[in-house]
């Protein structure tokens, strides 16, 4: 890839009117094999799931009650805002890496830095939640045939009496890491697959449940005031953003400039649309204070009489939220060998495998890590830390969109976020709003991540990214390590 000096320090930015060339050797390409409708598939596979299956009914139990359905719809407001910014870059800057390449070609390498490596923790921690999910449900499918797993592999500790690891779980994560390695066409067969299983299983959920609904239940609509519904708001948060996950796999779309942001755009609104919908029928048919905050859908049914039906959407909840764990942890792989490519971390994360074509040693280690948060900390611990980096990556995208519209406004983008600045300014402010809901252990843990990622930055990204050899080259001197 063709480098000059834009910006300098830790503002220089990645050129955008050169990003279309490859980068990196043939070691460190990924090769494009994804069609507009299995690009959709994976935004929708990463943004239905836990939201439906698990953390509706977490959050209508505990935080916001029936107006969990509020906590969509203020999640969904903020979401879209930033899906269309995120449309518009797609097709701009059709490259691995997503909002951290957005932030590190429009804002800088710092800003870029801090987005990379904030997904690197949020999406890995995300697919930790998935399969905490899944587990839950897998245990409740498991006692309703009768069959009773040891207590020490069931849950993490605290979780349970007798509880050590969360073992299913754990499993779970090794498995997506293995799946991703078989290369994107095979991993993307799959993927489209098992989305059209779990959106059918949804649907059926949606319309069986409907004649199920009991009226009294909406009341009260809000036992937990509106700021329970706001919280609610930014707890779900994350389960409405698969598709700046699957954003990162702009290097492996056959057409990604078109297709991109078509797909982010497709995704979000048909997963929408059915989240509404099966949360009110899941808050209709039971009273909240009832729902099982791991399997909510299955134990709704049972409780209306309909325990074989329960057993198949256990069953579909745990094949379909597999789908979420393969769009996040595709997004966090991507995003690693992205940075990786660039310089920002070592080298050695971004080789690819010779004949799949896909970066095979962050996919383990990231299958490893995930593994370990998902087999050892309970789900809601788990989940707080997925949200706090990816509202500000969010906030961080909208901006940029701004600024770069405004600084080279005739850049040929094949799709262009509209209500230019409104929409990506709701973006910022709904993502910081939500952000101030956090509570005060996900801010410490997110501080203690940041301090880290400034040390690691300064200590080696800042000397040996691309752009610092290409700054050195350019301007006198060479790059630190070749002293």
């Amino acid at each position: 890839m063709a480098i000059f000096r834009s910006g300098s320090g830790v503002l220089r930015r990645k050129p955008i009117e050169h990003i279309e060339e490859p980068e990196g050797g043939k070691s460190e390409q990924l090769t494009r094999v994804l069609g507009l409708w299995q690009l959709t598939a994976i935004g929708v596979g990463g943004i239905i799931g836990a939201g439906i299956f698990t953390l509706a009914g977490t959050v209508a139990n505990g935080t916001a009650g029936p107006a969990v359905v509020v906590s969509f719809l203020i999640a969904g407001i903020a979401s879209a805002a930033a899906a269309l910014s995120y449309a518009e870059f797609a097709g701009l800057i059709p490259k691995a890496g997503s909002a951290y390449t957005y932030g590190y070609a429009v804002l800088g390498e710092l800003p870029g830095w801090f987005i990379g490596w904030d997904l690197l923790l949020e999406y890995t921690a995300i697919v930790a939640v998935v399969a905490i999910g899944i587990s839950g449900y897998f245990s409740f499918l498991l006692g309703d045939l009768g069959l009773q797993l040891p207590a020490w592999m069931l849950g993490a500790p605290g979780t349970g009496e007798g509880h050590q690891v969360d073992l299913f779980a754990a499993i779970l994560c090794l498995f997506i890491a293995y799946l991703l390695n078989l290369g994107m066409k095979n991993a993307a067969r799959f993927e489209t697959a098992v989305v059209g299983l779990k959106v059918a299983v949804v649907l059926m959920v949606i319309v069986i449940g409907f004649f199920y609904i009991n009226s009294d239940n909406y009341v009260p609509f809000f036992p937990f005031g509106i700021g329970g519904a706001i919280t609610g708001a930014a707890t779900v948060f994350f389960a409405v953003f698969g598709y700046d996950a699957m954003s990162t796999a702009a290097e492996e779309s056959k057409d990604a400039q078109r297709h991109m942001p078509k797909a982010i755009v497709y995704s979000l609104a048909i997963s929408m649309v059915l989240y509404v919908l099966a949360c009110l029928v899941l808050t209709g048919m039971q009273k909240y204070t009832e729902i099982d905050k791991e399997s909510g859908f299955s134990t709704a049914f049972k409780s209306v009489g309909l325990s074989r039906l329960a057993d198949v959407i256990a069953v579909g909840a745990i094949v379909g939220i597999l789908t979420v764990m393969f769009t996040f942890m595709l997004g966090v792989s991507r995003v690693w060998f992205s940075m990786s490519r660039d310089g920002l971390l070592p080298k050695w994360f971004a080789k690819t495998h010779p004949t799949r074509h896909v970066p095979t040693r962050v996919t383990w280690i990231v299958g490893v890590a995930s593994a370990f948060i998902a087999g050892f900390l309970p789900i809601r611990e788990a989940a707080e830390l997925t949200n706090i980096g990816i509202l500000l990556a969010f906030a961080v995208v909208c901006t940029a969109v701004i600024v770069l519209r405004y600084r080279q406004p005739d850049l040929p983008r094949t799709f262009r976020c509209p209500g230019m600045p409104l929409v990506p300014a709701i973006g910022v402010v709904f993502s910081l709003w939500l952000i101030t809901f956090l509570q005060w252990q996900t801010w410490v843990r997110f501080l203690a991540w940041f301090l880290i990622g400034l040390v690691v930055y300064f200590a080696y990204s800042y000397r040996h990214s691309e752009l610092a050899r290409a700054e050195a080259a350019h301007g006198g001197g060479v790059p630190p390590d070749e002293r």
